[in-house]
This record gives structure tokens, sequence and C-alpha cells, in this order.
């Protein structure tokens, strides 16, 4: 009898299938590593951009983790339906609020999940202040709408924060959340190579930021001031600091009053920050 030869498949790994999401990087994850957590219809997005530059390496080095989390695994029809026409009629489709605190509660569930997140172009603007606060934290969960928009009963429900990256439109909260990703993530210790560039950035003192210049001295006609190759860093520091309150005056009026009116400001930040905290009491009936 002839002997058959071995299936191309020995000696090989076999795979092993799970339902059970992973977070990405998580064998390199170091202990008391930022954990973030995207609940998203597209999971395939992420980690997207924040593979790549310093948030990249910080992933790699396992500094943070990343979690995307499919919203359809968590639909119990045959169809995995997560949303449904809105109530009162109207055009477009609503994402069903069981499904949506189905998947919330998974993340919860998984450990601290943090804030949480929705992104929504009526929430409160996400600004430096509110990615300081959060890189503050062990962790963040970022819930993306798709549609119309969701159940605003999982919101009130579950507590969420709504965010606006800004006052414009977007096809889903995906892009958005690697924004606020991106901003929060590099505020993380060892992230950044140098400190002092955070410490110097736009909006870290609330002044936008100083203009730049490198090599050549002279490049179409066009010189470095001559007060940065003086080498008196006194005289340095107080063009830096004249520039970036002319900008600021000039380009964005609301940081020049929020920055002449501290204690207004300061008010402002309070409240937002009592919502990062939680301040806004959850329903936990489920």
């Amino acid at each position: 009898m002839t002997e058959r030869p071995p299936p191309r498949s020995a000696g090989m790994i076999q795979p092993r299938v799970s339902t059970t999401p992973r977070p990405l990087m998580q064998d390199r994850t170091r202990p008391g590593a930022f954990q973030a957590t995207v609940l998203t219809l597209f999971p395939g997005l992420f980690p997207g951009p924040l593979e790549e530059g310093v948030t990249g390496k910080a992933l790699k080095e396992g500094l943070w983790a990343l979690q995307a989390l499919d919203i359809r695994r968590f639909a119990r029809d045959k169809h995995r339906t997560v949303d449904d026409t809105p109530a009162g009629g109207g055009a477009g489709m609503v994402m069903k609020a069981d499904v949506l605190a189905r998947a919330i509660d998974f993340a919860a569930g998984q450990g601290a999940p943090g804030p949480v997140l929705c992104l929504s172009p009526r929430g409160q603007r996400f600004d430096q202040a509110m990615a300081t606060r959060l890189a503050e934290g062990p962790a963040l969960t970022l819930v993306c709408g798709r549609y119309e928009g969701i159940d605003q009963r999982v919101i009130d429900a579950r507590g969420l924060i709504e965010v606006s990256v800004g006052d414009f439109v977007l096809t889903g909260g995906e892009i958005a959340a690697m924004a606020v990703l991106d901003a929060t993530i590099r505020l993380r210790p060892g992230v950044l190579g140098n400190a002092a560039s955070a410490e110097e950035e736009s909006f870290a003192r609330g002044l936008l930021e100083h203009p730049h210049y490198t090599r050549p001295q002279a490049w179409e006609g066009r010189s470095i001031p001559e007060v940065l190759l003086s080498g008196h860093h006194a005289r340095i520091a107080d063009w830096r600091r004249n520039e970036a309150e002319r900008l600021t005056e000039e380009r964005r009026p609301d940081l020049w009053r929020a920055y002449r009116d501290p204690e207004g400001a300061a008010e402002q930040s309070d409240a937002r920050n009592t919502a990062l905290d939680g301040g806004q009491e959850k329903d936990d009936t489920r």
C-alpha cells in the first residue's frame, strides 16, 4: 500500500478562532499602560494613522493598548441589525439603544473603561485642556456614531459624554475618535521624546504657538528673524511670547479673551471636568 505524503499543513501552527476581541499589541502592553477602547461598526479602520509616528511607536512599545470592538457583534437578530428608522419619521436611520448598550456594558465588564465619550457634532468642544485631563486617566472608551445618530436613551442611561471635534459633520465618529486618541496619547508619559515640546505647543498655555524657523538662514529672499540668531535667550523668549499673543489675538479672539480673563475660563473648565469625572449620574437599570 502506497503511503500518502503528509498534508501541506503538517507542522504549521493551527489557527484558533475566537469571538472575543483582543486589544491590539496586547502581548507587549506594559503594566499601567493607557487602555483605549473604541466601539465602532468599522473596527478595520483602527489603528489606522495611530499605528504611525510617535503614537504607533508607543503602541508597539506597550505604552498604550487599543481595542476596537465591532458593535454588530452585540446585535441578536440573524441580520445583525444595529439601526432602525427614527421615531416620529424623518430621513436616515438611528443606532439602536439596546445593541449599543450591550457593547458598552461588555467594554465596561473587561475593566475600568474610564470616561465614555460619544463623538457627536452637538457635543462639547474637544480641546487641549480636555486632552490633558483624559491623558491623566488610566483608560478611555469612545463610541463612534453613524447614520443620523444614536438613540438618546442609551446616551442618558449610560452617561455618555458627547464630544465634538469641530463645527462640521463627518460620515461617522471614527475619524473624530482617532483625533481624540492622537491628542490624548501623545501627552502620556514617555510618548513624546521631548516633554518640553508639549509645554510650548499651541493651546498649552492658552495661546497659539509662535512661528518656527530653521536652516537655511535665508530662503527665497526671506530671512530668519534676527532675534532668533542672537543667542540671547531672554530676548528670544520675549519675542516668542509676543508673537504667540499677537497671533492669538488676531486669529482666535475666543482664546484671547480666555487668556485675558482666566477666572472666567476656569469656571468653564470646572464644568467640563465635572462631566469627565462622571458628574452625570448613570441609570444602572439594565
